[in-house]
């Protein structure tokens, strides 16, 4: 007997359906969007607190990427098995990605000469934007091709 033929009415109604490439970088990136929004409201209320850029940047990074892991997990890779492995996995991607990602920003700031206390507005959202893109492009292909490869 083989694995799918022990699976119940119940499991298989909820067995996650394999999505094509296309339907998961669309997927990726509208989750993408909603993970971005609360990164980068976390860090612009951080810095408009006054913390000190690379601690808010961190801050808000954790919390956007959170986001996204659990979303992209239930919704674009369609992964049920292996839990506690994948989130293992997640911590190893996202650990070097979270230094990517303080490290290009806190670069973005230094080459546009903004303090890392109350930076202007500009130059804070284009180290936002230059950081999330350097992370997102490294994150989109270790996931797919790594930690949730089916």
């Amino acid at each position: 007997m083989s694995v799918e033929e022990n699976v119940g009415p119940a499991e298989a109604a909820v067995a996650p359906v394999a999505l094509g490439l296309k339907a998961q970088l669309l997927r990726f990136v509208l989750i993408g969007g909603v993970a971005a929004c609360v990164d980068l409201g976390i860090y612009q209320l951080l810095l408009a607190l006054g913390v000190w850029a690379p601690l808010a940047k961190g801050v808000s990074f954790i919390l956007g990427t959170t986001t996204a892991y659990l979303l992209n997990r239930r919704f674009t890779f369609a992964a049920s098995a292996g839990g506690g492995a994948k989130f293992v996995g997640f911590l190893v991607l996202y650990g070097s990605t979270f230094a990517v990602n303080v490290g290009v920003a806190s670069l973005v700031l230094h080459l546009a000469d903004a303090p890392t206390v109350n930076p202007p507005l500009f130059a804070s959202v284009l180290s936002w934007f230059v950081a999330q893109a350097c992370a997102t492009t490294i994150n989109f292909v270790v996931m797919k091709w790594v930690l949730f490869r089916s």
